[in-house]
């Protein structure tokens, strides 16, 4: 059964893990009309011009702190959040954006002190109605997952993020292209090319390069939405 407790923006961030998911969980169900109206918004017609609006607005009703600074949106109980839309039978329908990626001074660098890691380590996915075809005040909010790695997926990210990692070492930033990992995959992060970072070039010298961002795949993150809501679903019948 939904909650009908009033909705109110959290004022602070959330003391435990457990206040997170009681707030994640009062969402479930809601539009954005409602969100909007209780937060004091306006709904964009379209998230074109407006991406990221409702990442930002749900942020608003859970407590996030952290805002685009590169760590977990909750660091106070290590947890990262992910609004991911989805069709009905959810399908993620695009990839999700994990953190952008240094592309100098990475020789030292292992797996556990990467970005990817840390921002991976534990995720609360909140999917959304993501059918275009509705407007977006009327698309609602879905079930909270709260998701860990499992041995086997942590190694499939650590081995994608470690190739990576070498052929940007070895100076192939340029010819790495989406198709390269099988759980992540690393893509430019940026809205034109006149922004440009740093970067070793294939002879060793510095190049001006567009940034990166790690991204995850949408086969992995529906097996991960998949796997989450049947956990749910067992957690409520029982």
């Amino acid at each position: 059964m939904l909650s009908v407790t009033p909705l109110h923006r959290a004022t602070t961030p959330p003391a435990s893990i457990t206040e997170l998911l009681a707030r994640a969980d009062q969402l479930t169900g809601k539009s954005f009309a409602e969100l909007a109206a209780a937060a004091g918004v306006a709904v964009p017609t379209s998230l074109r011009h407006a991406k990221g609006w409702t990442g930002q607005l749900i942020e608003q009703f859970l407590g996030a702190t952290a805002g685009s600074k590169q760590q977990q949106d909750f660091p106070e109980i290590g947890v990262e959040l992910k609004t991911i839309p989805v069709s009905p039978d959810a399908k993620p329908l695009e990839t999700t954006y994990v953190c952008i990626t240094p592309l100098l001074g990475l020789h030292q660098v292992q797996w556990e002190q990467s970005n990817v890691c840390n921002k991976l380590k534990l995720v609360l996915w909140i999917p959304i109605d993501g059918r275009r075809g509705i407007p977006i005040a009327e698309r609602t909010v879905g079930v909270p997952i709260l998701w860990q790695p499992s041995p086997q997926q942590e190694q499939q990210l650590r081995q994608d993020w470690e190739e990576i990692t070498e052929q940007i070492i070895l100076g192939h930033v340029e010819s790495l292209t989406a198709r390269f990992g099988t759980a992540l995959q690393l893509r430019p992060k940026a809205a034109d090319g006149s922004k440009l970072t740093a970067a070793i070039g294939p002879n060793g010298e510095r190049i001006q390069t567009r940034p990166r961002g790690y991204y995850l795949r949408k086969e992995f993150t529906q097996a991960v939405l998949l796997q989450g809501l049947a956990q749910r679903l067992q957690e409520r019948q029982g």
